[in-house]
């Protein structure tokens, strides 16, 4: 344990002397907010569960307590050294609507950033979308899209969420973010390899189009770097030196994960690191903007102290207890440089 966390120190101070010695420095970073529900029946989405006389009694007080502990977390990320700014993008997983998103944006924690949302209506059977947010001032959206997933043989019920897409310019560099929600461990394996297959196509379609765009995919791909939806039918690389030409992905996480145990999310005692930022080679080579470091966000008030989960992150529910958590995902950031 020891050696685990003189691994991060070393990361983020590392992090931090590149930061003082060069403020041009740039995070973007992807936070599953675990059931970022309102309490009011929304027409189509299956929030039954999240309203006052729902399983989870999901009243006034708990969204509340739930929206200022996502916006600490947010207003905290990217900050290294003696930059200040924070995080110029931030996609998210597991939010029900537009509306809770205008709300998070609102919250003291984040106000002053100002954050603009990028959200649109997906077709989940539990009613959550993908979303992201952007600091204007760091950012400029030049647009957006959803491409809908494509079910696997026709299985709706694992349907996957659709594939966000935000183009825009950040350090006079031209951005493709893509967000993804892959589908659950509900399903089997070859549902995700299909997912990954699907945004393959278009990273491909993208860089095509143009070699120089940094494109980067970030999201809750239920699977872990190694796996075969992520590693062999997506092709993320373990290690820089593998990514040798346009369309191939580098993934800081698999090396993070498998050598160093460093996860975003615990499961009967083994760290899983599912919440994962890939990294073309136009964002490792060339002008521009580059890679420079990844952390995934751990703060000793995420993660649970006591009790049965102990060590695990601070969610907002055990099983029906409120917690008055923050998410059952940690949120990961990589950094940029100009």
């Amino acid at each position: 344990m020891k050696r685990l966390v003189f691994m991060v120190v070393v990361c983020v101070w590392a992090l931090s002397l590149l930061a003082q010695s060069d403020r041009k420095l740039y995070s973007i970073a992807f936070y599953n907010v675990e059931n970022l529900f309102d309490t009011i029946p929304d027409p189509g989405k299956n929030d039954a569960e999240f309203r006052p006389y729902g399983d989870m009694q999901w009243n006034t007080q708990k969204y509340v307590a739930k929206l200022h502990n996502i916006a600490r977390v947010i207003g905290e990320l990217g900050r290294i050294g003696d930059t200040d700014r924070g995080a110029a993008i931030i996609g998210l997983a597991e939010v029900e609507n537009r509306y809770v998103l205008q709300d998070l944006v609102r919250q003291p924690a984040i106000a002053d950033k100002d954050y603009r949302i990028v959200h649109y209506e997906g077709a989940d059977r539990r009613g959550i979308d993908v979303a992201l947010l952007y600091d204007p001032s760091q950012f400029r959206l030049t647009r957006s899209y959803l491409v809908p997933s494509v079910p696997f043989n026709g299985d709706t019920v694992h349907l996957t969420r659709g594939f966000l897409v935000v183009e825009g310019q950040l350090a006079k560099s031209r951005v493709c973010v893509i967000v993804n929600h892959w589908p659950s461990r509900g399903a089997e394996s070859p549902v995700r390899v299909w997912a990954a297959k699907q945004v393959k196509q278009l990273t491909d379609s993208i860089a095509r189009a143009n070699h120089r765009t940094k494109i980067i995919v970030m999201g809750d791909l239920n699977d872990d770097p190694m796996d075969v939806s992520v590693a062999q039918e997506f092709g993320a690389r373990k290690y820089m030196s593998e990514v040798t030409q346009t369309g191939e992905f580098y993934n800081p996480w698999w090396e993070l994960l498998e050598d160093k145990g460093i996860g975003t999310l615990e499961y009967r005692g083994k760290w899983n690191l599912f919440d994962q930022i890939l990294i073309s080679y136009s964002l490792l080579h060339g002008r521009g903007l580059k890679y420079v470091g990844c952390e995934a966000y751990r703060q000793e008030y995420l993660i649970q102290q006591d009790g049965q989960y102990k060590g695990s992150p601070l969610r907002t529910h055990g099983g029906r207890t409120w917690l008055n958590g923050y998410s059952d995902h940690l949120p990961t950031v990589i950094y940029l440089k100009r």
